[in-house]
């Protein structure tokens, strides 16, 4: 009899669902589906998630709770990140999730985040260094975690991420400063902490931008998660595709190859992220994981976690 899983990873932005089997040697994907949900769009301090959003969530969870029904699956681990724990009414969308779908939504904070994301990264790279530096660009938040031996030794959960910054801010200049204002705390908190962080450390990009940035470089026309995995880009290619993209509307993005729908007016916040990050730490180089917090979830055995 085969030994399913599934994992949800409900991000901000993007909802994911992996359904897996397992064996002494890892897992081995069965089914992969992904939605772009926003569940950030609209999102406000007063009221969390917006009603759209809301929504949208909801009929997401439906139907991967139907998927899910499809196989003999021994456990679901799902997380809910930014976008729900910051929302006054993230307690109610869980709940109500939980009601009508029977999916279990674990909110987790940002270490929880990056250390599940980092379990996900190393079980897909073809070459595991002794020190990686790993960014997971989300919809609410930016994680960035130091990696020793495959331990977590430093992690950081910025307040920056792409539905966040888009929706937060009119002009690309106020973009790049708050991205900026960040990065001096973040680097302030490394030195603290005594890491040191250099332009020879393996840098990895995992999560939409990431991956998107690999989907573009390959003028990809339909996602293969199997080319871009463990897939590198210089940090030539990323300014490149940032002057391709940065001038035209979100809709004529969507022309470009690679660009995925739901994606066309996030991207440039990403690319903002990435190439801020790569130039304070003097990355020449990113590889493209994508394997993240859905395969880290999968392969975890602490059912507190998840």
């Amino acid at each position: 009899m085969n030994d399913y899983c599934a994992a949800i990873d409900f991000g901000t932005n993007t909802a994911r669902l992996l359904i897996a089997m397992r064996s002494s040697d890892g897992i081995t994907p069965v089914r992969i589906e992904r939605e772009i949900v926003r569940l950030g769009g609209g999102f406000t301090d007063d009221c969390g998630l917006s009603a759209e959003a809301y929504h949208r969530g909801l009929t997401c969870l439906h139907r991967f709770s139907k998927i899910i029904a499809g196989y003999d699956v021994k456990q679901v681990r799902a997380t809910a990140t930014s976008a729900v724990r910051d929302a006054v009414n993230g307690g109610e969308f869980v709940d109500q999730v939980l009601r009508e779908t029977g999916i279990k939504l674990v909110v987790i904070d940002g270490d929880v985040e990056a250390r599940l994301t980092l379990g996900g990264v190393l079980s897909g790279l073809d070459t595991v260094h002794e020190t990686l530096v790993v960014l997971d660009v989300g919809g609410g938040s930016t994680e960035f975690t130091v990696s020793f031996h495959g331990s977590p030794v430093f992690i950081k959960s910025m307040p920056i991420g792409v539905v966040r910054l888009t929706e937060g801010f009119c002009s690309l200049a106020e973009m790049m400063d708050r991205v900026r204002s960040v990065l001096d705390q973040l680097e302030n908190e490394l030195s603290l902490a005594g890491i040191s962080v250099s332009g020879d450390t393996e840098f990895i990009g995992t999560a939409g931008t990431a991956t998107t940035i690999a989907a573009i470089k390959q003028e990809m026309v339909e996602y293969d998660y199997r080319k871009v995995n463990n897939f590198t880009v210089s940090r030539e290619d990323i300014a490149e595709i940032f002057q391709r993209l940065s001038p035209l509307h979100p809709q004529e993005r969507l022309a470009i190859k690679g660009v995925e729908k739901g994606r066309e007016d996030l991207i440039i916040a990403g690319l903002v992220i990435t190439s801020s990050v790569m130039d304070r730490f003097g990355f020449n180089r990113m590889k493209v994981s994508d394997f993240g917090l859905l395969e880290g979830l999968a392969l975890s055995g602490n059912d507190s976690c998840c």
